[in-house]
């Protein structure tokens, strides 16, 4: 094997490597996503960070002049976008450290927990849901969503009926590690919630703290490669 050789080879396998990382990263990403929508949705009603639900519903209450829920969700999605800014916003100011994003999330969920007052907490928890979307954007140049999979699943769907006509385009099977997070996240969610009640965010916020320190453990190159220009 050439030097050149050699050296395709080794990035090859450092690329294939780094892909691994981020896929587990947006595992554990999803999972926490998914965990803290449950617990939100079956504590209070609504979802923390389905928005795609939360639109829906705040157009069947607008349609039949249901003013007052109509409004706690359009804040609520209100709170999902300023989250998803913040998020990219602290990225920007940390230099793109998302140990230091995910240590923040950890204590804005550890707040949601403790505060007494329901709507808040909610509050609370969806916008670090918004910003825990600036953690990964992308894996190997293909965009992945933390915090929704329909798009995750509208992209699988594509590649699976690309691959029925013979292209071999990589990456398509990839979509389903958010699916399957936030499905197993939203499990476990479901389960602690019904012990716990809103306070199952403390486990959220436990997740979120050890996520931060996989983060840590992670090369600063490969992390900054996990983020949109």
């Amino acid at each position: 094997m050439g030097p050149q050789q050699l050296s395709s080879s080794l990035s090859d396998g450092v690329e294939a490597r780094q892909g691994r990382v981020g896929l587990a990263l947006v595992a554990g990403l999803s999972i926490l996503a998914g965990m803290t929508d449950a617990i939100g949705f079956l504590a209070t009603g609504n979802f923390v960070s389905f928005m795609s639900g939360n639109t829906t519903r705040l157009a069947a209450d607008l349609g039949h002049g249901q003013w007052r829920p109509a409004i706690q969700l359009a804040l609520a999605i209100l709170v999902f976008v300023l989250g998803n800014a913040g998020g990219v916003l602290f990225q920007r100011l940390s230099g793109r450290r998302a140990c230091l994003l995910l240590t923040f999330l950890a204590l804005l969920l550890a707040l949601a927990a403790w505060l007494p007052n329901a709507e808040a907490a909610l509050l609370l928890a969806i916008f670090a849901m918004g910003m825990v979307n600036a953690a990964v954007e992308q894996v190997n140049g293909l965009p992945i969503g933390l915090t929704y999979v329909t798009g995750a699943l509208s992209r699988f769907g594509r590649g699976l009926g690309r691959w029925l006509l013979g292209e071999r385009r990589p990456g398509w099977r990839s979509q389903l590690v958010p699916w399957c997070g936030m499905l197993l996240g939203g499990v476990l969610g479901a389960l602690l919630e019904s012990y716990l009640g809103l306070a199952a965010l403390f486990v959220s916020s436990g997740l979120a703290a050890v996520l931060a320190v996989a983060f840590r453990l992670v090369p600063r190159g490969w992390q900054l490669r996990y983020l949109a220009n």
